[in-house]
């Protein structure tokens, strides 16, 4: 008796019994004494539509399969949280833990932490699928040759690794001799790395280029220009036309081109979120009694100062002004002050100033210049030791100050 296989199912459980006979048929390979039902049937040898065996499974069970697979993987081998997991998985399938495993042991030896590779993977988790000797190994090598330890490395990728995505021929590499062909050196180059990835991924010819010659031709010396570049890139970055209206607006403001205090003036005006600061700092000032010239003359004297946070505006005024008994302008008049710890400079340093004053041994009209900016071996020379016959406890006082 010949019977219709349905669509659905498979062949293999059938055919296991059967060989084929002329004219396309098969027959039984069971002894002739075998007494059970006998199937006997004719297949064609071209099918109208697929026939999936039994053993095989539905497509959709198989991506199921496969997405499961993929959030248990990136819990338990990637660390990261279940929801995390379902929506990096949204961004990729794995067949099996191979590659993956291969890459995640390429960023250990490489000293990334558990942390640290669940943070890559969940911003990028479609860098489990790359080829971790061919494409990832060559670009941290590069990274390490000119210069970048592990754990800056470990950080900067954790924490921005479109980088690893980005070519190393026709990317990176030009990128950096780029940016030696500026900075001259592999160090300053790993310092602008450290305030932004993308130094290394956007294409320099764009902004980079344009407004490196704007400062040049506007008379910006060349150390100014490493400058601005090593420690805030973000700012040489920006639009050429949004990057050329500051510069002139520093100018408008009286800076000199020629000075360092122009760059750090462009920074501190560059960007909304530096503006918004601006406007803070500005407001903050003014409680503090500080008129529209007082807060001009201290932007002049020190740019950063504009960039400073409420907190350590309002606590470090709060001092000077109500323990030292200081005017409010005279802290205009040397804004750089503002910039030094209040725990381990300012108060330590004060509180010796305070004694010394009231023993007699120095005048009151000390400048906050000449006793804050001194490194630490100078001020204790001039203003601890040499006066530790006739007060031994001055440095007690400076020691338990730097304590607190």
């Amino acid at each position: 008796m010949a019977v219709a296989v349905p669509q659905a199912t498979s062949l293999t459980r059938l055919f296991f019994l059967t060989k084929p006979i002329p004219g396309g048929g098969f027959t039984s390979l069971l002894p002739k004494n075998h007494r059970k039902p006998i199937f006997v049937f004719s297949v064609q040898t071209q099918f109208s539509s697929p026939v999936t065996t039994l053993t095989s499974k539905h497509p959709k069970d198989e991506q199921q399969q496969k997405l499961s697979f993929t959030i248990n993987y990136l819990i338990d081998s990637c660390g990261l949280s279940p929801d995390s997991a379902t929506v990096a998985a949204r961004k990729l399938l794995l067949d099996s833990p191979e590659r993956p495993n291969t890459v995640l042991n390429l960023l250990r030896d490489h000293g990334f932490t558990t942390a640290q590779i669940s943070t890559l993977v969940k911003k990028r988790p479609v860098l489990l699928l790359a080829n971790a000797e061919s494409v990832l190994l060559p670009k941290l090598l590069f990274f390490l040759s000119i210069g970048v330890s592990k754990s800056l490395l470990a950080r900067t990728l954790a924490s921005d690794p479109t980088i690893l995505t980005r070519s190393l021929v026709n990317q990176l590499i030009p990128s950096y001799k780029f940016l030696k062909s500026v900075l001259d050196s592999d160090e300053k180059i790993v310092a602008a790395l450290r305030r932004t990835t993308w130094v290394f991924l956007e294409d320099h010819t764009k902004n980079l280029v344009p407004n490196i010659n704007y400062m040049s031709e506007t008379g910006v010396p060349e150390k100014c220009i490493k400058l601005l570049l090593t420690h805030f890139p973000e700012a040489v970055m920006q639009k050429s036309h949004e990057f050329q209206a500051i510069a002139k607006q520093a100018q408008e403001m009286g800076f000199n081109p020629q000075k360092s205090t122009f760059v750090l003036a462009i920074h501190a005006l560059s960007g909304k979120g530096n503006k918004s600061i601006w406007d803070k700092c500005f407001e903050v000032y003014q409680r503090w009694g500080w008129s529209e010239d007082d807060i001009m003359c201290a932007f002049k004297k020190h740019p950063h100062c504009m960039m400073l946070s409420e907190r350590k505006i309002n606590r470090t005024m709060e001092f000077f002004v109500n323990e030292m008994n200081l005017a409010p302008r005279s802290i205009a008049e040397c804004p750089v002050v503002l910039f030094f710890s209040l725990e381990k400079r300012i108060i330590p340093r004060c509180s010796v100033t305070k004694v010394l004053v009231s023993n007699g041994l120095v005048k009151e009209d000390w400048s906050l210049t000449s006793l804050l900016v001194p490194v630490e071996k100078v001020f204790l020379e001039k203003l601890v030791i040499k006066y530790e016959e006739e007060l031994p406890e001055l440095m007690d006082v400076y020691l338990g100050c730097t304590k607190l």
